[in-house]
């Protein structure tokens, strides 16, 4: 039966599973650092090894490593495991100020996009309002001389009454 005050941390990598248990209170950055400490050195050192192991406690000689290294990381406020913390957490901040800098980038746009909008707005009522003028202008061009036609026919019509 596993403790309510203990917090299980793992990895798996390949056929191989990483686990550690911490406090609740235990940093799961730092404890995470741990399993990839672990990793590493155990690829390293027993990488070709992992497929052809047979018996249950092949790699028992990697529970020294695991001791010492378990040492270091027993002590939360150790400057190492505080520097690690630190390296997380700015890496952390580069990534939240990229991503802040990149929502900017993404306003700056959408500025310039709301500022193309309106042009374009003002551009097509100028367009719609000589499109109506040249529509007009082609009307009277058509139309015009019919017109003038016509009304020399009725001007004439009109004086030949009057004068008979």
């Amino acid at each position: 039966m596993v403790s309510l005050t203990k917090d299980p941390s793992y990895i798996i990598e390949g056929r191989v599973c990483y686990l550690t248990m911490c406090d609740r209170s235990y940093p799961k950055k730092l404890a995470f650092q741990y399993l990839e400490d672990l990793k590493n050195e155990f690829e390293r050192v027993n990488g070709a090894q992992i497929e052809t192991a047979a018996r249950p406690y092949a790699f028992i000689k990697f529970d020294t490593f695991i001791q010492r290294t378990k040492k270091l990381y027993q002590d939360t406020r150790t400057q190492r495991n505080i520097a690690k913390l630190n390296d997380e957490l700015f890496e952390v901040h580069q990534i939240m100020t990229r991503n802040v800098q990149e929502v900017l980038g993404v306003g700056e746009k959408l500025d310039q996009v709301s500022q193309m909008s309106s042009r374009l707005t003002s551009e097509s009522r100028i367009y719609a309002d000589k499109a109506r003028d040249l529509n007009r202008q082609a009307l009277i061009r058509k139309w015009a001389p019919v017109a003038i036609v016509l009304g020399v026919v009725f001007l004439l019509f009109w004086v030949k009454t009057k004068l008979w």
